[in-house]
């Protein structure tokens, strides 16, 4: 056949070239060894050609040799011509990807533990695949749901495992942790469609819907149909799979509705958790962390470059030598407060003219005025020393917002774009070292 004779012809050249090379070389055994040294190599060489333009789509291999090229190949090669482009994924989508861990009925969940993970941590855990569910697993698993009255701080906790989400709820999960408790009654509002003050399964789902919508590429295409979210879930509405978010909130049959009070504790009950999680991190069993821990909990997100973050830690080093702790009341309400930067930045803005820099008495009284929260006096003083850099005692409130609004975040706007390769292995590097230094 035609790729027999090609083959043929690549290892008669092969044969010639390694003839010419061994020549000069007078005894036999080096001969035959520099010969076989030289066909491997060359026949390495070929290989990673050829694997190389396969991941590329080129099928034809072009090194001075002969065109091989089979015709099942071109084949493939118009077909991957005339295919759509693939889905460009959203960050969002791209994390949810990486950290579901099971599969059912050939859609991808996350565990509860899973979206803690996703929430708190840099990368998953090493797996290999994402473990297959049965209908059995699943319906174990949503019957040790907990129900909504007995819903906690710890409820992803407890569940670890014994559970699914899917990605439409990890959206809306991700929504209410940068909500500020204000912002509670609209998003109730929002799911409430009828009025009634209540939220049932299906109004639920709508906005769920909604959340999808508003984070997948490719809703042009139904929406020029004709076919909203709301009318798409009316109509298959029977075709929803249950998970363990729908039944903690409505129960197994689906029959329960929320009322604000409810709705409203799920969400600080969510928020809360997280902030355990990630004060607990650095605790490590203690009742406090250090305030260069703080310090590195609220750089955690954020777009500093290494060396402004390390200078940010050196520094409060400096003016903080003696530890004195901050407890988790004292941690809590900062982070709550961060969730209404946009309040905050409003009464700034009466505060000073031209963006002037502020005082802590004043950044106090502003966060008191726009969110009702009452920082410790260490905390503020905390957070002056580190956004602080010429030691005057005033703080940029400008470019603390900027900073911090990567923080509420959690990096989607900077934190997710991955690094590849060479870049990727420095950044990798210098990361762990920074992380090492800290730690000493």
């Amino acid at each position: 056949t035609s790729k027999m004779a090609a083959s043929r012809r690549i290892f008669t050249q092969l044969r010639n070239s390694t003839t010419l090379l061994t020549k000069n070389v007078p005894n036999s055994g080096t001969r035959r060894g520099t010969a076989v040294l030289c066909a491997v190599g060359a026949v390495g060489a070929i290989s990673g050609l050829v694997y190389a333009r396969r991941r590329r789509g080129e099928m034809a291999i072009q090194v001075g040799l002969p065109v091989v090229m089979a015709k099942e190949d071109e084949e493939k090669r118009k077909f991957w011509q005339r295919a759509p482009p693939q889905h460009k994924m959203s960050d969002r989508e791209r994390r949810f990807r990486e950290f579901s861990s099971v599969e059912y009925k050939g859609q991808m969940y996350m565990t509860p533990r899973d979206f803690l993970e996703s929430v708190t941590e840099e990368r998953p855990r090493p797996r290999i695949g994402r473990r297959p569910l049965l209908d059995e697993d699943v319906s174990f698993m949503l019957k040790k749901t907990p129900i909504r009255n007995k819903g906690s701080t710890k409820f992803f906790r407890s569940m670890h495992e014994e559970g699914i989400i899917s990605f439409t709820e990890y959206l809306f999960l991700l929504c209410i942790l940068t909500k500020p408790h204000a912002g509670f009654n609209i998003a109730f509002n929002m799911f409430d469609t009828d009025g009634n003050q209540r939220v049932d399964k299906k109004e639920f789902m709508v906005l769920q819907e909604i959340f999808r919508k508003k984070n997948d590429k490719r809703k042009e295409k139904e929406e020029a149909e004709g076919v909203s979210a709301v009318q798409k879930y009316l109509l298959a509405e029977g075709d929803v799979q249950d998970t363990t978010l729908l039944v903690h909130l409505f129960g197994v049959k689906g029959t329960d509705d929320l009322n604000f009070q409810e709705f409203y504790k799920f969400m600080d009950n969510l928020q809360t958790e997280i902030l355990e999680l990630e004060f607990l991190e650095f605790a490590r069993g203690m009742p406090t962390i250090s305030e260069i821990e703080f310090a590195q909990i609220l750089l955690r997100y954020t777009h500093l470059p290494d060396a402004a973050h390390d200078a940010i830690i050196e520094r409060l080093k400096d003016r903080i030598p003696e530890e004195k702790g901050i407890t988790f009341d004292q941690f809590k309400p900062f982070f709550q407060f961060l969730n209404n930067l946009d309040d905050f930045a409003i009464a700034m803005q009466m505060y000073t003219f031209a963006n002037q820099p502020v005082e802590q008495a004043e950044f106090k009284r502003a966060v008191k005025v726009s969110t009702g929260i009452d920082l410790a006096p260490h905390v503020i003083n905390t957070v002056f020393q580190i956004f602080d850099e010429d030691g005057d005692g005033k703080l940029s409130h400008k470019e603390f917002i900027s900073v911090m609004k990567d923080r509420i975040h959690r990096g989607f706007r900077s934190h997710l774009i991955k690094h590849e390769g060479w870049d990727g292995y420095k950044a990798c590097v210098v990361h762990e070292m920074r992380q090492a230094a800290l730690h000493q």
